[in-house]
């Protein structure tokens, strides 16, 4: 069998990140962060458990990164779902329920996330949360920002706050109120994006199968798909 070409080995290396990203997500989701050890995560993904240290300097970093990774791409779900719309007041209301259903959906999961900025080196800047940024600061911009470096900072804030705010342990404020507060300061209609009540999903933050959200396949011979 002849060498495997760069490009290949770099697509390998890439699904073998994916595949921890995953493993990350999916065990803090069932078990909590605390109960969740680098050898469990390397075990889930198929992993050696030397490559986690390659790839990421610790459990902390890793699980930021999948967090990340589960709200960048929740978020770009919402903002792209049909029917697809450039109007920018629509696109701000799919960014604030695509985060808020993150709290009502992955309870767990955003609860460590905050917790751990909180602590020790806080966010840790790594691809998933610029694709985030990215993603947010393209909603003001669309929503009508003139001052996008002031206003992303804002909103990134609004959003962390009412996500604490949700989930604090015996004084949870209720999601719906949290939202009233964003949309009134954004001025949205309560309408637009997924209003509480209405029938269709959040953006598919409750589906239990996260694997939608990583490119980990490989065909029978090793080989990526």
């Amino acid at each position: 069998m002849s060498p495997r070409s760069a490009s290949v080995n770099e697509e390998l290396r890439r699904r073998s990140r994916e595949r921890l990203l995953q493993a990350a997500l999916e065990l803090v989701d069932e078990h909590g962060y605390e109960a969740t050890t680098l050898g469990d995560i390397a075990d889930r993904a198929g992993s050696a458990r030397g490559l986690v240290s390659y790839y990421f300097p610790g459990k902390r970093q890793l699980v930021q990164s999948a967090v990340h990774r589960l709200m960048h791409r929740t978020l770009e779900e919402a903002l792209e779902r049909e029917p697809r719309t450039e109007d920018g007041r629509e696109r701000m209301a799919r960014a604030i329920d695509a985060v808020l259903g993150l709290a009502r959906d992955r309870p767990v999961l955003m609860r460590q996330h905050m917790a751990g900025i909180l602590q020790g080196e806080g966010l840790v800047p790594c691809p998933e949360q610029r694709r985030l940024a990215e993603l947010l600061r393209d909603t003001c911009v669309r929503h009508g920002s003139r001052d996008v470096d002031a206003d992303y900072p804002m909103l990134r804030a609004l959003l962390m706050g009412s996500v604490y705010a949700a989930l604090v342990p015996g004084v949870p404020m209720p999601l719906p109120v949290l939202r009233a507060e964003l949309f009134k300061r954004y001025r949205l209609d309560w309408e637009l994006g997924v209003p509480p009540d209405a029938d269709t999903g959040s953006g598919g933050t409750c589906d239990t199968d996260l694997s939608r959200f990583f490119a980990t396949g490989y065909r029978p011979d090793g080989q990526p798909k």
